[in-house]
């Protein structure tokens, strides 16, 4: 009994994992011909992500650092 409730588990979970890979490889049409993009604009916006990519992996940085000095801490206690 217990091996049938893995093999039915493993079986639905595969089904899922396929089933799920079919909507999410599914890319979204092309853009119009004429967007009204006179303008060289890039679709999407020109919203910048510099400052907040930069934000980011300073606050990485920073949070790596940690865990180093905390790791090297307690290696050094002991």
């Amino acid at each position: 009994m217990k091996n049938k409730k893995k093999y039915i588990l493993r079986t639905f979970a595969i089904l899922l994992i396929v089933g799920a890979s079919i909507t999410v490889f599914s890319q979204p049409p092309p853009p119009p011909e004429d967007s009204g993009n006179t303008q060289g604009n890039k679709l999407g916006g020109n919203a910048p992500i510099g400052g907040g990519l930069f934000i980011l992996l300073g606050l990485g940085a920073a949070y790596g650092g940690r865990k180093i000095y905390y790791i090297k801490s307690k290696t050094t206690k002991n």
